[in-house]
Parts: C-alpha cells; sequence; structure tokens
C-alpha cells in the first residue's frame, strides 16, 4: 500500500482509525484504504452513518456559536479529529476573531493536519493527548499558552465519549476536566445511541461489530448514561435532546431520520 504524502512517518497505514473513518464518513481525503474498508462495512448496517456524521458536525457549530453569544471566547475541543470545513476555530473566530481554540487528538494524521491547517493562526493550536488522561491535557504548553483557566471554557466533547469504555471511566475523566473549568464554562457533548436509530438494535448492533472488530470499540449509552456526564452542570434549554433538536436553525421534520440518532446537550457550570 502506497503511503500518501501527507501521512506522517511512522504511522501504520493497515491500521484503521476513528478519526479518518469520520473524515471518510464526512467527504474528507485524509484517509486511508484500510479506513474507507472499514467504513464501508459499517455501512453495510447501517447505511445512514454519514448523515449521523453531519448531523453531529451541525449541531457543533451552532453550540459553538451559542457559546460565543454566551460571551465564551475560550474553546477546548477533545478529540477534534481531522479538520474539515466549519471547524470550532473557524466557527468561534468568524463570530469573535479573538476567540482562542486549542484542539486535542491522539490520532497522529489528525495532530499533523490540524497544525498544517492552523499554521499562522495565533489563536488556535492542537495538542497530541488522550481524553483518558486529562492532566496531560490541562498542563500542556499549549492549554497554558491559549487558555485562561481564571475565565469560562467551552469544553467540547462532540462524538468522542462513545469511544472511551466504561473500564477507562469516561465519567471520572469529564469530573477532572470540569473541575478544572470556571465557573460560568460549558460542556458541549454529543454521544451515540441506539434510540433514535430508523434501524432494529440487532441491524445497528453490527456496524457496532465492525467498531470493536477494529479495536475501536463504539459504545452505544442509554440517555440516562449520557446525562451523568453533566454531572455539576446545569442543562441548558432544551436539555439533552435528539442532535437536530438542539436549538434548530431549520424545521426539525425536514431533517434526514439518521439525524435523530444519539443525543446531544450543553450544560454550564455554576
Amino acid at each position: 500500500m502506497k503511503r500518501p504524502a501527507w501521512a506522517p512517518p511512522g504511522i501504520d497505514i493497515s491500521v484503521p482509525s476513528v478519526s479518518r473513518i469520520y473524515d471518510y464518513y464526512l467527504g474528507g481525503s485524509h484517509n486511508f484504504e484500510v479506513d474507507r474498508e472499514a467504513a464501508r462495512k459499517a455501512m453495510e448496517f447501517v447505511p445512514g452513518l454519514p448523515k449521523v456524521m453531519q448531523a453531529n458536525r451541525a449541531f457543533m457549530r451552532r453550540a459553538v456559536r451559542y457559546a460565543v453569544d454566551e460571551g465564551i471566547t475560550q474553546f477546548l475541543d477533545i478529540g477534534s479529529g481531522i479538520p474539515t470545513f466549519g471547524n470550532v476555530h473557524e466557527v468561534a473566530q468568524s463570530a469573535d476573531p479573538a476567540a482562542r481554540v486549542l484542539y486535542v487528538d491522539h490520532d497522529p494524521v489528525a495532530v499533523a493536519h490540524s497544525r498544517a491547517v492552523l499554521e499562522g493562526n495565533e489563536n488556535a493550536d492542537v495538542v497530541a493527548a488522550d481524553l483518558r488522561k486529562p492532566q496531560d491535557i490541562l498542563d500542556s504548553p499549549e492549554a497554558g499558552r491559549l487558555l485562561d483557566p481564571d475565565r469560562p471554557v467551552a469544553l467540547l466533547l462532540v462524538s468522542v465519549l462513545h469511544f472511551v469504555e466504561d473500564a477507562d471511566e469516561p465519567h471520572r475523566a469529564v469530573a477532572e476536566l470540569r473541575d478544572a473549568l470556571a465557573p460560568g464554562s460549558l460542556l458541549i457533548i454529543s454521544h451515540a445511541a441506539y434510540e433514535g436509530m430508523p434501524l432494529p438494535q440487532e441491524r445497528v448492533g453490527g456496524a457496532v461489530g465492525v467498531y470493536r472488530d477494529i479495536r475501536n470499540p463504539l459504545v452505544m449509552r442509554t440517555r440516562g448514561e449520557i446525562a451523568r456526564f453533566f454531572d455539576g452542570f446545569a442543562l441548558v434549554d432544551p436539555g439533552l435532546v435528539k442532535m437536530p433538536e438542539w436549538r434548530p436553525e431549520n424545521p426539525v421534520d425536514q431533517e434526514d431520520p439518521y439525524a435523530f440518532s444519539g443525543f446531544a446537550g450543553v450544560g454550564r457550570k455554576a
């Protein structure tokens, strides 16, 4: 398999990556054949996966605009993935050019491409780190440069928590991040769930199995389990809802049925 010129040295291009699969769903070009193969296998069970990802990105953009409207100018996006059109820094800085954005991902391709996209942008940066080790993120030089811990931050955990198994204590990680945030900070979450999928759970389970087979288990949590991530935050209206239902800009009844897969919400720290 020929290594693309943009692939960082040392990357095993024979192993699928969640962030590169996501990039493929969104129509991006920074993915390998092994990623596309895994994505196509998952889509054999759930053909609407690209629609799910598009709804997820649309929610993220609405949530970022909401944060800016609330006066927040600092953003910490963990599990940010490979940059595509309408990234957090583009949305936030178009509303407020002084907005600061720190991306975090553990995929080397996502980190390398983010650095290329952000070159020359003094108010945005990326750090190679893992959600499961919050202190590595908080103690990074990039966080020290971009984020003022005494001012509110919008913490984005968009489409990432469902890739952290319970054994890795995702609720503990979120609580550790919460405790480091100033009052008034926002927590922005979207999370996969069986509820809302326009297919039987057994069929969706086939796609979940594809992620398990590539050693990136996809954990489908219930609404109640997802709500626990907001402990210590007050959910803002309309609460924890299906992605298109969170402060929609267009009529919800015009959305693709797959867009209603999973939940999204925004909470404010008191």
